[in-house]
């Protein structure tokens, strides 16, 4: 295994990785198929406690199949894992932080963590990665791959009277178990498989439930969302991330897989969704025809965007909104790469980035 008295925090390295997720650690397979070491060629800062990425915050009862899918990170099949046949009888966040974790010692990735990367810089023409943690204040890096994703910048769109509401809201973020709002009267907000997810858990637990999306559900008859088959929705975000764009929402491209157990939740009428109320108020919502409805809760499944604030001292950022990116490469500073932004953020779509953001970054070295 790899020791890490190779480097210090304070001597340069070629290319920094932030982010332990799918497309992190897609690039950093690929670096190491390049015969790049980490600790000495490559760093992975993942602010996480645990491997696993964003499926290590998710919620105890997700399970695996219940989501969308989660496809096998490149070279795994070495290891004798494979998602297709893990156990889903348990949590899912279990599941992939144990074979992530397991990825990470096989492919001798030797990701820091917790790190968490507060700003990034430029200091005359070095390029600076700042952390928050003691043992890595600064690094100075040749080239960086972030792939942050979208965890830590849950989105919470405004309506008017929302600071009024006398009762508890929160984000999918923040959603820890349906036993939480037993005998309340909860509202569920959003249009994708995690709104869908929480009106299931919440069916027989809450008092009563109201499910609320700002679009009219686009229900796919297919078993499995396939966002790679989703020519269009890939080709939505691959056009807004070219032109600097803020990306669009992924499943307002793709639609909602119908699977079995969605079909019997709109048998059952609970998978019916009202048109978005007009205002918040301390004790319900007010909805387009001027009914009200009481509401102990309000769940927020509205999405997540970006994470890319420790980015904005490299000023990518442009006034569409987006980043400028083609190809996983920052068009604004070559020496930033994206993983799994835009049309990458499929699982299969951070494989295949994560081999090309790999050849590129070696082009660089």
């Amino acid at each position: 295994m790899l020791k890490w008295g190779v480097m210090t925090s304070d001597a340069p390295v070629p290319v920094v990785i932030i982010g332990a997720g799918q497309a992190g650690l897609a690039v950093a397979y690929y670096l190491r198929r390049f015969n790049l070491v980490a600790g000495r060629d490559f760093v992975i800062f993942d602010r996480g406690p645990l491997p696993g990425g964003a499926w290590q915050h998710r919620w105890e009862s997700l399970r695996l199949g219940t989501a969308h899918k989660v496809n096998d990170l490149p070279g795994m099949a070495e290891l004798g894992l494979s998602f297709d046949t893990a156990d889903r009888s348990l949590p899912a966040r279990d599941v992939v932080t144990d074979y992530y974790r397991q990825y990470e010692e096989h492919f001798e990735l030797a990701v820091r963590r917790p790190v968490n990367v507060t700003r990034v810089f430029n200091r005359h023409a070095d390029l600076i990665v700042a952390t928050d943690a003691p043992a890595w204040p600064e690094t100075n890096a040749k080239v960086l791959v972030n792939a942050s994703g979208t965890w830590g910048s849950p989105f919470v769109p405004w309506y008017p009277g929302a600071d009024t509401f006398a009762g508890r809201q929160l984000h999918t973020s923040g959603y820890i178990s349906a036993d939480e709002f037993a005998g309340k009267r909860v509202i569920v907000v959003g249009g994708g498989t995690s709104a869908i997810g929480f009106m299931l858990e919440l069916e027989n637990v809450a008092a009563e439930l109201t499910w609320a999306s700002r679009r009219p559900i686009d229900w796919v008859h297919t078993e499995q969302l396939d966002l790679e088959s989703a020519v269009a929705a890939v080709a939505m975000q691959d056009g807004a991330a070219r032109a600097g764009q803020a990306l669009p929402s992924i499943v307002s491209g793709t639609g909602v897989p119908v699977t079995r157990r969605i079909a019997a939740g709109i048998d059952r009428g609970v998978l019916a969704a009202r048109p978005i109320f007009t205002r918040i108020e301390p004790t319900g919502v007010r909805w387009p025809d001027g009914s009200f409805s009481e509401a102990d809760a309000i769940i927020w499944a509205s999405g997540f965007r970006p994470e890319l604030r420790h980015l904005a001292p490299l000023k990518l950022r442009e006034k569409a909104g987006g980043i400028t990116v083609g190809a996983g490469a920052s068009w604004t500073d070559p020496r930033i790469f994206l993983a799994g932004y835009g049309p990458q953020a499929s699982t299969i779509g951070a494989n295949r980035a994560g081999r090309m953001i790999a050849r590129q970054v070696m082009t660089m070295l």
